[in-house]
């Protein structure tokens, strides 16, 4: 019996595991002695079920969604106004589309229509956003020379384009001087912008001369405007200064709310303050704010990344006593939490009674047990919570393939991790290419491995270091040592690094090639590359490993330690 199933929150509820699946993955992924996953090896004239399973995640996985909100590209407002246009501009801009912002911009200079403030201010917005800074002050100079007059809120894009994305504070704080020269006078939104960037930026002492500032010219702040400053206290480890300011907060009329209270939640957490944190939550309501969702994911977090599970799991009672229920933040925290404290079959329980918890589950929770069971060497049961979270329409992505071809690698069954790569059922990057060229590699296969690495190249799938660590690493387990430098000598087209050169030395090293391992070392430094830390300390393990120190090979090793010294 799992562990936790005698809360309360387990007993009220008729705890029914669906064990209904479509007959295809029922027949693949079904437990127990009369069904293994040996049972569907591919073989020649009997992979019909390989076959039907494929179809099956295939079909389910390429479902085109109910929702089709998406704006059409070309569209136009239904009535020609500068509100209508505004807008539709503020619906591409949240949907990410500026270029579709400046089409309808242009579009009203094109027709002669009046464009106002607001319009200009969510173009330029959208693209500070989009982090295309130049064209954004290009839009701000077009508004400026067209002789409107400027607003707070257009002012303060401009402001928060410096102070929190380009980080140049001058020029922040000339357009707040260039405000009040206008009688465009900033008021808190421009103020709370320009204290959250140099609070980001870690300048917390200037944050407080601008909050001095504001209440010199009568403005008063709002909660935006501190909890930033919080946070940056909290980023310090100045905990109690944060907490004073929180304090000090409603001596300026300006009262606390929930986020402002979970930033100081997340640094108690963080700092291991747990008692800290229950008294914060018994002041809740005597100070007048509620925690919500995120707050208790935050404390579940800290406790179980302490180690406390079981405390993390009364706090979910917590919760759902106060009608508050966990989002899939708070699960995963939960599931991740079991799988790290070995407790997979637990989290695996959890998961397939979501649905009688009335919990909105998804696809980074499913993954997240999977990756557990998968390290278990659970491979068929890897392949039933991948037909259950299909069967309650949870797309899978590729980080849930990637994990069960990692589960069929680990089980040996090498045939159908290749076979669902190839039959395209899902899209493939480098880490799940890399898995299994590493398993071919291990079997001794080393044209599957070189069939694979074609493959990547073919399908223009960038190659990382540890995709040409596994090649070279086959390579030299093979006795083919020039083909292995040749393919490090084309890794260092795509950035040296020091982790492939590290596994040819050592493969090198083990095939006897000491002269190749000294040219190899010549070839680095004479490219002008480091040889740092990670190649000498490969290179030494190699020497003892191989029992070099001590043979009569000795004065060689030497001779080789001291070239790469005189390379440095």
């Amino acid at each position: 019996m799992p562990w936790f199933s005698n809360r309360r929150l387990f007993g009220r509820l008729s705890l029914k595991i669906i064990h209904v699946f479509a007959l295809p993955i029922r027949g693949l992924c079904r437990l127990g002695s009369s069904c293994h996953l040996h049972d569907w090896i591919p073989r020649a004239g009997d992979d019909q079920q390989v076959v039907k399973f494929s179809e099956v995640v295939k079909h389910l996985s390429q479902r085109i969604s109910g929702s089709s909100s998406c704006l059409e590209i070309g569209a136009r407002p239904r009535n020609p106004h500068p509100f209508e246009y505004n807008n539709l501009m503020k619906a591409y801009a949240q949907a990410g589309r500026p270029d579709e912002v400046l089409r309808l911009l242009d579009e009203m200079q094109q027709s002669n229509f009046d464009i106002d403030v607001p319009c200009y201010t969510t173009a330029i917005n959208s693209l500070v956003v989009s982090e295309r800074f130049e064209e954004a002050v290009a839009v701000f100079k077009d508004m400026v020379l067209s002789g409107l007059a400027l607003d707070v809120a257009s002012c303060t894009v401009l402001l928060k384009m410096y102070a929190c994305y380009l980080k140049q504070f001058d020029s922040a704080y000339q357009v707040l001087q260039w405000m009040v020269k206008l009688g465009c006078n900033p008021d808190v939104v421009t103020y709370s912008t320009l204290i959250a960037g140099l609070c980001h930026a870690g300048r917390v002492q200037e944050a407080l001369g601008v909050l001095k500032l504001m209440l010199r010219e009568q403005c008063c702040p709002n909660v935006h405007t501190y909890t930033p400053i919080v946070q940056a206290y909290c980023f310090k480890g100045k905990i109690l200064k944060a907490r004073r300011l929180v304090d000090s907060m409603r001596d300026f009329g300006c009262f606390p709310n929930t986020t402002t209270y979970n930033v100081l939640i997340e640094a108690l957490c963080q700092n291991g303050s747990f008692n800290e944190v229950e008294k914060v939550l018994e002041e809740s309501t005597m100070k007048g704010w509620k925690p919500d969702v995120i707050t208790y994911s935050i404390y579940m977090n800290g406790l179980c990344k302490s180690g406390d599970a079981d405390k993390a799991f009364e706090q979910l009672d917590v919760m759902l006593e106060k009608g508050l229920y966990p989002n899939t933040v708070t699960l995963n925290i939960l599931l991740d939490c079991l799988c790290h404290c070995s407790k997979v079959w637990e989290a695996k329980c959890l998961l397939e009674r979501s649905h009688d918890l009335e919990w909105d589950v998804n696809v980074v929770n499913y993954n997240t047990v999977m990756s557990g069971l998968c390290k278990l060497g659970k491979p068929s049961v890897v392949l039933k919570l991948l037909g259950d979270m299909m069967k309650k329409g949870i797309d899978p992505n590729t980080r849930t393939f990637t994990i069960v071809i990692h589960s069929l690698c680990r089980a040996g069954r090498l045939l159908e991790a290749k076979f669902l790569l190839h039959n395209r059922v899902f899209v493939a990057n480098v880490v799940t290419y890399t898995i299994l060229m590493q398993y071919f590699c291990w079997e001794g296969n080393v044209g599957e491995v070189q069939n694979l690495f074609a493959e990547m190249e073919a399908e223009g799938i960038a190659l990382n270091g540890v995709t040409y660590s596994v090649m070279v690493d086959c390579l030299c387990r093979e006795g083919k040592f020039s083909e292995a430098i040749d393919f490090f000598s084309r890794s260092l087209v795509d950035g040296f690094s020091p982790k492939v050169a590290a596994r040819l030395i050592y493969g090198l090293i083990r095939g006897g090639k000491l002269s190749e391992t000294l040219h190899l070392l010549e070839l680095i430094a004479g490219q002008g590359l480091v040889l740092d830390f990670c190649i000498f300390h490969s290179l030494i393990k190699a020497f003892c490993r191989e029992g070099y120190c001590q043979g009569m090979q000795i004065h060689e090793i030497c001779f080789i330690l001291n070239k790469m010294l005189q390379l440095q």
